[in-house]
Formats: structure tokens, sequence, C-alpha cells
């Protein structure tokens, strides 16, 4: 079961559930949003009982919006060994940092962005005006409730410059958190109709004038720590009012020779 927040002719914004094809909209009471649903107990019950009577509309012919709400968006960092091996190669001074926070207990995590800088399905993500290294980075995203309860996945793009991040780790920030520096969605899959979490794949395809530049793969079963483990140490005297998305971090990363340029298409 998948959902979505999609707009309609009328300029509004809805929210649907995936069929074949088509969005199937959910008949919303005053005041329910998609976060809502995903506080209930059983969202897929709630989704089901407000699919009564609803409508279809093709996908194609509406504009997706990131399925984020009022949600925080945090993220993992060096989670994968491919992930650590090109941290350390932004600078010897981060070098040693990001060694030893892969073989720490503690992991490292860091906030990413507010609902404003999101940017959904074939919306436009930004490159930032002052580097000259800047990649994408495909990443499973884990959707949790207030409550600290996984109730989804979603596919997530942690956009990041890698020459400010690599000119000093405590320009981190700048590097991760800017205007349109997150992508998310299409939409989120509920936790239940998902596979196991070790067979779950994570790809990536970078276009440039309709040409593949680059592509890569790789598998949760790659990771260095569990979904679990780095939902807890996120809770650790934190508190999300309205739920928070996770993004788990990269095991994707292009060569030190790639960056961005205006115009390309990253397909995660």
């Amino acid at each position: 079961m998948k959902l979505a927040r999609y707009q309609l002719a009328s300029g509004e914004t809805a929210v649907g559930c995936l069929h074949d094809d088509s969005l199937m909209s959910l008949q919303l009471p005053s005041g329910i949003s998609l976060s809502s649903i995903l506080e209930q107990p059983n969202p897929k019950r709630v989704v089901e009982d407000l699919l009564q009577n609803s409508e279809s509309t093709p996908l194609a012919k509406v504009t997706l919006f990131p399925p984020v709400d009022q949600q925080e968006v945090w993220a993992a960092g060096v989670t994968y060994r491919r992930s650590r091996k090109a941290r350390m190669e932004e600078s010897e001074a981060a070098a040693s940092c990001y060694d030893r926070v892969y073989d720490s207990p503690r992991p490292e995590l860091f906030f990413k962005a507010t609902p404003h800088r999101v940017s959904g399905h074939l919306q436009p993500l930004r490159i930032r005006v002052d580097s000259d290294w800047n990649v994408p980075e495909p990443e499973l995203t884990l959707v949790l409730n207030s409550k600290q309860q996984l109730v989804g996945f979603t596919a997530g793009n942690d956009m990041s410059s890698r020459q400010i991040e690599g000119e000093n780790p405590l320009y981190l920030p700048q590097a991760k958190t800017y205007n349109q520096s997150c992508g998310l969605g299409p939409w989120i899959t509920l936790a239940h109709f998902m596979p196991p979490i070790l067979e779950i794949g994570i790809g990536i395809q970078v276009y440039r004038r309709k040409r593949i530049i680059f592509k890569g793969e790789t598998s949760v079963d790659r990771m260095a720590r569990t979904l679990e483990e780095l939902t807890e140490w996120l809770w650790r005297d934190n508190s999300f009012p309205n739920g928070v998305f996770l993004m788990t971090g990269t095991g994707i990363v292009p060569e030190s020779d790639f960056t961005l340029e205006a115009g390309d298409r990253v397909d995660v």
C-alpha cells in the first residue's frame, strides 16, 4: 500500500493510495493529513475506510508532492563501508573522524531538512552555488511516527556538497542543509507491504542530456548498523511530535571526479 500527496485540479492538496497507474483519493475528514494517518494504530485499516467512494485519477495527470507534512527530516552518515571511504577521501583532516565514527557505538546523526526544503518527484533539487563538488546520495528513508514506530519507507536523495564538507567537518550543516537539499518520494510504502529489510535494494542513475553518466546499486544488508539501532539513537533525549523521516546513509558514492551539473536528472 503506497500513499502519496498530490495536487487536485482545484489547486488543493490531496492524499491518495496508489492502485496500478492511478491514485485513489482518500476521503479525509477536516484536519486529517497523511501524517495523522501514520499516527494511527493501524494505518492500513484507516486507509481502507477512507477509500470508500473514492475517485480515481491517472497518475500521469497529477502533480506529486513530497510525502511530508510537518515532519523533520534527519539523516545518518557513514553507515556503509563505501561511504566511510568516500568521506575520508574528502580531506585528510576529516579522515580520522569518519574512520572512528564507523567503528563507534554512537552513529553520526544530523538534521537534514524542514518540509519547505524538501522536493518531491520530478521537482528540482539545488546545487550549492558556493561549491564545485556536489553529489546525490540515494538512501532508504524510514518514516517514523511520534511514538517511534516504523510505519513506512520512501526513497530519499541526501544532496551533499563534498567540497564544503571536506574543507572542515564543522561545515557539515552547510554542506547538507539548504533550500531544496532533500528529495523524498514519490510516495510512502507502508511497512507491512515492504519486503524483508535485508532484501531491500537501492539504486541510482544520473542522466545528463538523456545519457546515463553515473549509476550504482547496493542493498540494506551491506549496512554496518541496523535500522533499529539508528532509530534508538535518534530518539535519545529527543522527541518528534509530528513524526520524523530518517535517511539511513548511502553506500553508493560517485568517484571524486564526478559532480552534478545544472539540468542533470537523478533517479533513486
